[in-house]
């Protein structure tokens, strides 16, 4: 079954009635008479914090997609990289995690050093990442396929392959790349991370988070902190990310394509500073990301606008379709001030190391008509 078909019918729909689509299981427990029936991948079946059969379409989904032996589907993206945390670290171990990264994600491995985890940090660049892998000899090496929000792109390959030579565990989230663009598991990495509410479900009316494991022994562990962390994601909201991850394919092709347009036309504009996405020659990694990707390159871009801060604020309230939030991934484009958001928890001193500036806006783009998005970035530009 080729991966496009995955996505939509890579699943077993074990309804006994015959629906098309898997039915939602809004049960907070399941009949046990003594011993508790087993799931299809053999976990106790009984109390729908610890396994819900509505779950399991979905994890079997993504974890094709990801080249994965299983998925672990939770309540948000944050739920599934604690969760991996908790159990991949402990006392006395050290994560390493580049400088620039999801600024939650960064304010949760600040806050595990309390219980004696050691935190390093490296340059978002794949020579700086390697030469501290080999300098601090992490437990865990973690790493986003592409940063947020000034979308470098590390090379995967290299930096696994490294870091399995030291002995270190990897996690890696791909939510900005998807499955489409790269699938580290394939090259050696431990798990895999997505926000689910961003391209797999894909819909902006979802929130969750999934991990993909390379190991049956790495499942069961993360099954148990699941369960004892009480993350796992709910039916409904499970049954809404499978009906948006069947469009993943199609959804992601556009946003590539309407995202490569925007990147040229702001790189033409002269109200725009800067342009940061990895599909133009001027990024400094685009020949690290054409390696990994291919043809595709994302679908968000990163630019700085001319005039500062005022200027920024500005752009944001003369938009009239593009939305101003938080937030990527979804169908509608949207507009985001990194610097009061995402890459808040960033240090100050670090945030200008990696040039998350006031003057920078972070663009994720949808599938709305490009010309239309591109009439809205320069109204809004020249006003």
């Amino acid at each position: 079954m080729r991966r496009g078909t995955v996505a939509v019918r890579g699943y077993k729909n074990l309804d006994q009635l015959g629906s098309v689509q898997p039915p939602i299981y809004l049960a907070a427990l399941f009949r046990m008479e003594g011993e508790a029936r087993k799931s299809d991948r053999g976990f106790d079946l009984k109390y729908s914090r610890e396994e819900n059969p509505t779950l399991r379409p979905l994890e079997e989904v993504v974890a094709r997609l990801e080249g994965g032996v299983d998925a672990l589907a939770f309540n948000s993206g944050m739920a599934a990289l604690s969760t991996v945390f908790f159990s991949l670290l402990s006392a006395d171990t050290s994560v390493l995690v580049p400088m620039e990264a999801y600024g939650a994600t960064l304010r949760l491995l600040s806050s595990l050093e309390k219980f004696g985890v050691r935190l390093r940090r490296a340059y978002p660049d794949t020579e700086d990442y390697i030469e501290m892998l080999k300098a601090s000899r992490p437990s865990v090496a973690f790493f986003e396929t592409i940063t947020n929000p000034m979308l470098r792109v590390l090379d995967g390959p290299e930096i696994v392959k490294t870091a399995k030579d030291l002995g270190a565990s990897v996690v890696v989230d791909n939510t900005f790349a998807t499955p489409i663009l790269t699938t580290p598991l394939s090259y050696g990495a431990d798990v895999v991370v997505h926000s689910t509410t961003k391209y797999i479900a894909g819909h902006n009316d979802v929130v969750g988070g999934v991990a993909v494991v390379s190991s049956q022994s790495l499942l069961e562990e993360l099954w148990i902190w699941r369960a004892m962390l009480g993350g796992i994601m709910q039916p409904f909201e499970a049954y809404l990310t499978l009906r948006g991850v069947k469009t993943l394919f199609v959804r992601f092709e556009k946003q590539c394509s309407n995202a490569m347009a925007v990147a040229q036309f702001l790189e033409g504009h002269g109200k725009v500073a800067e342009v940061f996405y990895p599909g133009l020659p001027s990024h400094p990694h685009h020949s690290v990301a054409k390696k990994l990707f291919g043809d595709k390159f994302g679908a968000v871009v990163s630019f700085r606008i001319k005039g500062g801060r005022d200027a920024v604020l500005k752009f944001f309230k003369s938009l009239r379709l593009i939305i101003p939030g938080p937030s990527l991934g979804g169908v509608e484009s949207i507009a985001t001030y990194p610097v009061a958001s995402a890459a808040s928890p960033i240090p100050e001193e670090d945030r200008k190391v990696l040039g998350i500036t006031e003057d920078l806006v972070r663009l994720s783009v949808g599938l709305e008509d490009v010309e239309d998005l591109i009439e809205d970035l320069d109204r809004a530009l020249n006003s």
